[in-house]
């Protein structure tokens, strides 16, 4: 047997151990351990908050990626185990879009509501960050084995079909937040990403409407 057919069912094992959860969630917490370390240390740069506001939520839209990349993968490289950790990575990214929004609604805007509401409306960008954060929510109140019984499976599938819409707003969003200041290289690589793992599921469903539906 090849070193090729041994090495993708070595890591579907891995991915099936009992503690690979818990390492899972141990590693999606480092980058949020990282910026709390910062912040306490004062390591955070010149402008602590805007760091702490704008790395929380890059690493909300790495972690839709990954979380959307989990299906390519596991056909590509024969990794049915990945399945298992999908809905991990998916918590994961909305607890990185709620820090995001809790550090700009505390340190931005000081948990002024009326200030937080003047800001959604009148930058589009945070209005659509908003609006991927609310989609998001039922997303990750749902993400568990109860809700799926109580939801039914097709319900469930037709519902978590938002993380399409909430990827392309997320991206919106980042991109309005970067084209102010003119700096689009990072924009271009996470379009391209989402660009692909979006185009093999368009191509793999036979078309857009195939994608979306449930079956």
């Amino acid at each position: 047997m090849t070193t090729a057919a041994i090495q993708p069912s070595w890591l579907n094992q891995v991915l099936l151990k009992p503690w690979a959860k818990p390492l899972l969630w141990a590693l999606c917490a480092l980058p949020a351990v990282a910026l709390f370390i910062g912040a306490a240390t004062d390591q955070l740069g010149a402008n602590p908050a805007e760091k702490l506001i704008r790395e929380s939520g890059e690493w909300a839209l790495r972690f839709l990626w990954l979380t959307l990349a989990v299906s390519p993968l596991r056909d590509v490289a024969s990794l049915p185990g990945l399945l298992r950790h999908r809905r991990a990575l998916g918590v994961t990214v909305f607890a990185y879009a709620l820090l995001h929004f809790l550090a700009y609604a505390w340190l931005d805007k000081g948990l002024v509501v009326d200030d937080i509401v003047k800001d959604v409306f009148k930058r589009n960008f945070i209005l659509v960050g908003m609006l991927a954060l609310l989609l998001l929510t039922p997303l990750a109140l749902t993400s568990f084995n109860a809700a799926i019984r109580r939801l039914g499976g097709r319900n469930w599938q037709r519902l978590h079909k938002l993380v399409y819409a909430i990827a392309l707003l997320g991206l919106l969003h980042f991109y309005w937040k970067k084209a102010a200041k003119n700096d689009l290289g990072e924009v271009a690589v996470y379009a391209a990403i989402l660009a692909v793992l979006l185009g093999w599921r368009v191509m793999r469903k036979g078309g857009v409407l195939g994608m979306l539906r449930v079956r």
